[in-house]
């Protein structure tokens, strides 16, 4: 086990900058980045400061994580439908709505609609694979073809909607807040 890359790792995922981790450990940047990098061991004491503002137990740091996979198949896929509203989501990666990003794939019947969303900090980014989708953005109203892409901050009420005749797909990825 690298020590210095499970930190930055740390450090990275709890969105502090090197000289941010020095201040909350009274430790230097330069020094933080020897540790990132391997170059320096900390004391136990520095140590466990830095696991401390980093909110990770000693026991946690060293225990070894599963490996987790890179590739999903198709039978990992949750599917729901909503015969009512006329789609069938199909979350892409398990437990997707637990990371920062959720990819899921949006099938609309003729006339189908996906729910309306209140406006949050999320990001969303809309591939149209077939037909046409219409995304309804506050008072606004923006619509694309297959092969085209919608890409939005989510600050205003919003909705999908088929906009074709016939069936339309989507692959929508949003930042967590968004499902």
């Amino acid at each position: 086990m690298e020590i210095g890359s499970r930190i930055r790792d740390l450090r990275i995922r709890k969105n502090l900058t090197q000289e941010e981790l020095g201040e909350r450990t009274d430790l230097t940047k330069g020094y933080i980045s020897q540790v990132e990098h391997d170059q320096s061991s900390p004391s136990l004491e520095t140590f466990f400061d830095i696991l401390s503002v980093l909110g990770e137990s000693p026991a946690d740091f060293f225990r070894e994580e599963p490996k987790d996979s890179l590739v999903y198949h198709e039978d990992d896929q949750v599917t729901y439908l909503d015969e009512e509203k006329g789609y069938r989501l199909k979350w892409l990666v398990p437990e997707s709505n637990e990371n920062e990003m959720e990819p899921v794939m949006i099938d609309f019947a003729a006339h189908g609609i996906f729910k309306t969303f209140e406006p949050s900090p999320a990001e969303t980014f809309v591939y149209v694979v077939s037909g046409r989708v219409k995304l309804l953005l506050g008072e606004q109203t923006y619509v694309a073809k297959k092969g085209e892409t919608i890409y939005f901050h989510a600050t205003k009420q919003h909705q999908l909607v088929n906009a074709a005749t016939g069936r339309s797909k989507c692959l929508l990825v949003a930042t967590a807040s968004y499902l």
